[in-house]
């Protein structure tokens, strides 16, 4: 290529020689097979409507390009097109005239367009389609939410009308990220217990109570399973607004962690300290994370009496669960005694700052806060000082009158309750689950509550890896938009990470070698994918605009197998193949 070298180049995307353009390649065309096979890109075509004569690309297309881009590296959006540019355009199904046209405006302008779509049944139709190519099993769900801040005051984010369509309030709530300083949005979201591939979400405004989030959400999950026989598990909240008795009522199942405020609760921690439950081992390994640490060990126990509602409840023990209990008490212990030391050195000063008995209680809240208030008893204690004065300057004599001053001393007494330490360390590493699911016995209560994590590493992926925050967007509307790209990135990487599980199933491989220093994992991640595959590009020949000859990527052994794991034909990096 002669002339001027190409913007890309030069801000070391890639490299061209005269005579030859190299197109990177990536991990785009295994991707370009799960988008495919899943037909993101007829979906949203059909919903997401191009109606501007001056597009050279659709909307929709350019929402398939951002999809990808997501995936592969993630950028904020004025800096799209420096990310696509060193990509071969067909690894996008664009035109090379095509490429120029993917910028922050045409990406702006989709999601307004995506914001007006109905992304309801958008959203069904895409995971209808997952559970049915990919054989999806929709037998247990896993519901959760997290909170997305944001940086900025958005005075106009107050759920106003966009076009006919309620945005959410981008405003402050109870912060996960705990950042109560920034305004948020509710992200909530529903995996399935087959892989933890996501099958439900919606944005909702950031002081959305999580309670009332699980009716509209099951209802979601029984279109897409059909039944609604499946098995529902959430956290605590599902306990709160009726929502248990809700699902009861529509023959559904459910199963969450009944709340340390529960009458049920209280009544069993008392029970233990005399009598000792007949628990069950159902669960025995090595520590999964020290070598020479004690072993994991989980034992179930099926509590006779029923909650209020009459519906099973299981309790759980943990012997590292209880390890934790007992160390973070002892140190949040040793913390709160040292700040009361520093507090009452304060108020021993010769001119303390704290001179009131209500400023040394509002000093005492944050130090005292939560269960420490049930160990440490604390007394505030008062004594008084007496200064005499003269009231007039100059030399005492018989005659001089003095003036009496009071001066109050303030002092703190505490004392550490280790009968009540004693009494919680019985139920250390215990705690229970409620169900109505009377044919579920408490090692599958067990296992199936164990799959609850795996949705908290959805929600890490989409903060760590495709790094959701900050949004550099002011429009909340184009905001809620944005979040359901992202859920379609976070769903096209689950299936990947999926079908790469399976393919090891099905073939008996323990460990596939996919970290740096082909170092082993048995569980590899779709990110582990991407690295494997972020080097691949073809190079072509040119004469003058011409091409004359095109070397195709030279695949490793692994990256082979890895294709033969997912599924995709190797000649998948070979152009017209």
């Amino acid at each position: 290529m002669s002339g001027e070298q190409d913007p890309a180049a030069r801000n070391g995307l890639y490299i061209a020689e005269p005579g030859c353009r190299i197109d990177r390649l990536g991990p785009l065309p295994l991707i370009n097979h799960f988008i495919d096979r899943l037909g993101l890109d007829d979906i949203l075509a059909r919903f997401v409507r191009t109606d501007e004569a001056r597009c050279g690309v659709s909307y929709a297309r350019a929402l398939s390009v951002f999809v990808r881009t997501i995936i592969v590296e993630r950028e904020p959006i004025y800096r799209q097109q420096e990310m696509v540019a060193p990509f071969a355009p067909d690894a996008f199904g664009l035109k090379r005239e095509e490429m120029a046209q993917i910028g922050d405006d045409q990406i702006g302008r989709a999601l307004d367009r995506l914001f007006d779509a109905d992304r309801g049944a958008l959203l069904t139709e895409t995971i209808l389609a997952a559970t049915q190519r990919f054989e999806i099993q929709c037998d247990e769900f896993h519901n959760d939410s997290t909170t997305i801040h944001f940086c900025g005051q958005y005075q106009e984010a107050v759920g106003r009308e966009i076009r006919g369509r309620t945005a959410p309030a981008i405003t402050y709530g109870f912060s996960k990220d705990r950042r109560p300083d920034l305004k948020q949005l509710l992200f909530v979201m529903t995996t399935a217990g087959d892989g933890g591939v996501p099958m439900q979400f919606r944005c909702e405004s950031g002081n959305f109570s999580d309670s009332r989030t699980h009716e509209q959400s099951w209802e979601t999950l029984r279109k897409i399973a059909g039944k609604s026989d499946f098995l529902y598990v959430a956290d605590s909240k599902l306990c709160g607004g009726g929502s248990m008795d809700y699902i009861d009522e529509q023959q559904g199942k459910f199963l969450t962690v009944l709340p340390r405020s529960r009458m049920e609760d209280r009544h069993f921690r008392a029970g233990i300290q005399n009598n000792k439950p007949a628990w069950e081992t159902v669960r025995h390994r090595r520590n999964p994370r020290r070598k020479d640490g004690p072993p994991d060990i989980w034992r179930v126990y099926r509590d006779p009496v029923p909650s209020k509602e009459g519906w099973p409840i299981v309790w759980l023990w943990s012997n590292l669960l209880e390890l934790k209990q007992e160390h973070t008490r002892r140190e949040r212990l040793a913390k709160a005694v040292y700040r009361l030391e520093k507090l009452q050195s304060q108020l021993e000063g010769p001119r303390p700052r704290r001179k009131s008995r209500l400023d040394i209680q509002q000093a005492l809240e944050p130090i005292l806060r939560g269960r420490l208030r049930r160990y440490l008893k604390v007394r505030v204690t008062r004594s008084d000082d007496y200064i005499f004065r003269q009231e007039k300057a100059g030399r005492p004599g018989p005659e001089t009158r003095y003036r009496r001053k009071i001066r109050k001393r303030w002092k703190l007494q505490w004392r550490i309750d280790e009968k009540k330490i004693a009494y919680d360390r019985k139920s250390d590493g215990m705690y229970p689950l409620i169900t109505n699911d009377r044919s579920l016995t408490p090692k599958q209560a067990l296992l199936a509550h164990k799959g609850q994590p795996r949705i908290e590493k959805r929600f890490q992926q989409t903060k760590s890896v495709f790094d959701i925050a900050p949004v550099f967007l002011k429009n909340e509307g184009r905001v809620e938009a944005l979040f359901h790209v992202y859920f379609l990135a976070l769903l096209v990487q689950a299936l990947i990470e999926r079908e790469l599980r399976r393919g090891m199933a099905a073939q008996e491989i323990d460990e596939l070698n996919i970290y740096p220093e082909e170092r082993p994992s048995k569980r590899p991640t779709c990110q582990q994918v991407l690295r494997l595959f972020s080097l691949p590009q073809r190079t072509v020949m040119l004469d003058g605009e011409r091409e004359v000859f095109v070397f195709e990527p030279q695949l490793t052994a692994m990256q082979i197998k890895v294709l033969d794991l997912l599924g995709v034909d190797k000649r998948a990096y070979c152009r017209g193949a």
